[in-house]
């Protein structure tokens, strides 16, 4: 198990080092085809909005025909859509590129999926935890090798986006077998059918509710945390890369190796209402802080909170699920997150614009005061109705 679990990782990590290379410079790339900003924020969202539609859709196809056959076909599109963009002549070949990107990038269901057919349901957080370091140090080292291969030209980096994805699919193809299959009972359904067999399950929707609000949380603040500090504290791009830098390798700490071990302690309805707590309680520090070592306290308890609450919000969808419809049920949890990710930062920015520079922390201290009450309602509905948590 800890081979496979190694090689998913590393499968996850080289997918994200090649997104977090792109992303900083797609602003640039689509400014050079006579893109406007609305059009960037349109060509940003696109990728999010591929992944919204098609995270479900994979999720269910992985669950017929296979893990390991979506995440290497996942995989190489994602070269095809870095290589298409590294040539890409045009705004719309940009778009093209990007939602291929999108589309080929809604794999992280099924790696999850994937998690949960060779985890017991006591490592389960651990598992999606080890998902998410690769998330944070993907995102930590991917703008550092883009902004170094970017002095010889903006199409090197994303080339070598481009080779390391060829690269990650020729891992997998090598070292990632096949799970050990469950029932493929839910063949027998359709994919509407499937969808309305999941979300009749009440504690799961309560799940995905406050999943979708935690994302929404987070990414609506990340997104104005460099406006704020550069209005706020005169910071400048080196200071908030290092600030972004110790969020990111706290989010790989807490994710990658203290919530297993909280996990092994704690149940998992527990840990989401102390992440919850603690997330609103950290954004509710930057409404007020007005030195930067008060925004700083702020932040570690907002990513502590963050890094322990996602893992596990996603291991106990996984363990609600039904066997024959993990990858759809993590699917659709994905989707939501992605919907969130679309929302969140436009919700942000607007508020910043327009109502206040502390609005937008004001507004994440409100959604996780309500992921907490939501958490504590699948705490209540888990321990008084003796719901079965692993479904």
């Amino acid at each position: 198990m800890k081979n496979r679990l190694g090689v998913i990782f590393l499968t996850v990590l080289i997918d994200l080092i090649g997104f977090g290379i792109v992303i900083p410079l797609l602003p640039f790339y689509a400014l050079n085809y006579g893109a406007n900003s609305s059009q960037v924020g349109f060509l940003v969202s696109s990728f999010s909005l591929m992944q919204f539609i098609f995270n479900p859709i994979w999720g269910r196809i992985s669950d017929r025909v296979g893990r390991r056959p979506v995440i290497l076909l996942s995989v190489f599109g994602s070269f095809l859509s870095y290589l298409i963009f590294a040539f890409a002549r045009s705004l719309e070949v940009l778009f093209v590129s990007r939602m291929l990107a999108g589309l080929m990038g809604a794999n992280i269901a099924t790696a999850q999926a994937y998690i949960a057919d060779i985890t017991p349901p006591e490592e389960r957080a651990k598992g999606m935890g080890i998902v998410g370091a690769g998330f944070g140090i993907g995102f930590i080292v991917g703008p550092l090798i883009g902004g170094i291969l970017s002095k010889f030209g903006y199409n090197v980096p994303i080339l070598f986006a481009s080779g390391l994805s060829l690269f990650n699919f020729l891992l997998a193809y090598k070292f990632l077998p096949e799970p050990q299959r469950h029932s493929q009972a839910g063949n027998k359904f359709s994919y509407g059918a499937s969808v309305l067999k999941i979300m009749s399950d009440k504690l799961l929707v309560f799940l995905y509710f406050t999943f979708f609000v935690i994302t929404f949380g987070i990414s609506l603040n990340y997104v104005v945390f460099p406006l704020f500090t550069k209005d706020t504290f005169s910071f400048d791009a080196s200071h908030n890369g290092l600030l972004f830098g110790y969020i990111g390798a706290m989010g790989v700490f807490t994710q990658g190796f203290l919530v297993g071990k909280i996990a092994k302690k704690f149940e998992g309805e527990r840990i989401l209402i102390f992440g919850t707590l603690l997330m609103g309680l950290g954004l509710l520090g930057m409404v007020f802080s007005s030195r930067f070592y008060e925004f700083f306290i702020s932040v570690t308890f907002f990513t502590f909170g963050s890094g322990v609450t996602t893992p596990t919000v996603l291991s106990l969808i996984s363990k609600r699920a039904k066997s024959e419809f993990q990858g759809l049920t993590l699917g659709l949890g994905q989707s939501l997150s992605s919907l969130a990710r679309v929302l969140g930062p436009s919700t942000g920015g607007f508020l910043y614009g327009n109502l206040g520079h502390r609005t937008p922390f004001m507004l994440g201290a409100l959604s996780m005061g309500l992921s907490f009450l939501l958490a504590m309602s699948v705490y209540n509905r888990v321990n008084s109705k003796g719901e079965n948590k692993t479904g």
